[in-house]
């Protein structure tokens, strides 16, 4: 695995043995980043990845926010529970020089702590089939994680069907292979 673009483009990132951690592959990232990048969002989001809040959800190695923060994020967050991923996280936190900028919570996040500063980019990409993405997005609401107009990307298996609150609008769905990435806005007026 490697980061794909920005200023980092081409460093290589450490993955924890074993199956438990599913990276998302540096093609389909490349393809994500490439549509935050290029993709009309509105006036109301912009440009999400130039000076965003990120939040790395089921973080595993890091890859989206470290990726994010190498294309120009302000700061990321990663929330990561598995113990061989958190090793891996910190590793590429470390190794990257970016610790000013990452902020590391080895914890669950569906139980998150009170946000400092809400994030304005979230990727959620849970293990597939678990639905795990409706009660971690209410779970970061409560705690203040999620900017009014956020943009949420959320990965799931091609055979998954997502359904989440009326708070978050679907603007884009993309297909790579057997990953689905939904692109939802995030309205706490709804």
């Amino acid at each position: 695995m490697r980061i794909t673009g920005g200023s980092l483009r081409g460093r290589t990132l450490k993955a924890p043995e074993g199956l438990d951690t599913r990276p998302t592959t540096d093609r389909v990232r490349e393809a994500l980043f490439n549509v935050l990048a290029h993709h009309d969002w509105g006036e109301s989001i912009g440009n999400p990845l130039i000076d965003a809040v990120v939040l790395d959800a089921f973080a595993g190695t890091g890859a989206l926010g470290l990726e994010a923060l190498s294309r120009g994020a302000a700061s990321a967050s990663f929330f990561e529970k598995d113990r061989k991923a958190q090793n891996a996280l910190r590793d590429n936190i470390a190794k990257l020089k970016v610790e000013p900028l990452a902020a590391f919570l080895p914890m669950d996040v569906t139980h998150p702590p009170q946000a400092k500063a809400p994030a304005t980019l979230i990727f959620l990409d849970p293990p597939y089939h678990k639905e795990l993405i409706p009660t971690a997005l209410a779970a970061l609401a409560v705690r203040g994680w999620i900017a009014p107009n956020a943009l949420v990307s959320c990965e799931t298996a091609k055979t998954e069907t997502l359904t989440l609150p009326d708070a978050y609008t679907l603007l884009l769905e993309k297909t790579y292979g057997a990953t689905k990435i939904g692109f939802y806005s995030f309205s706490d007026t709804k």
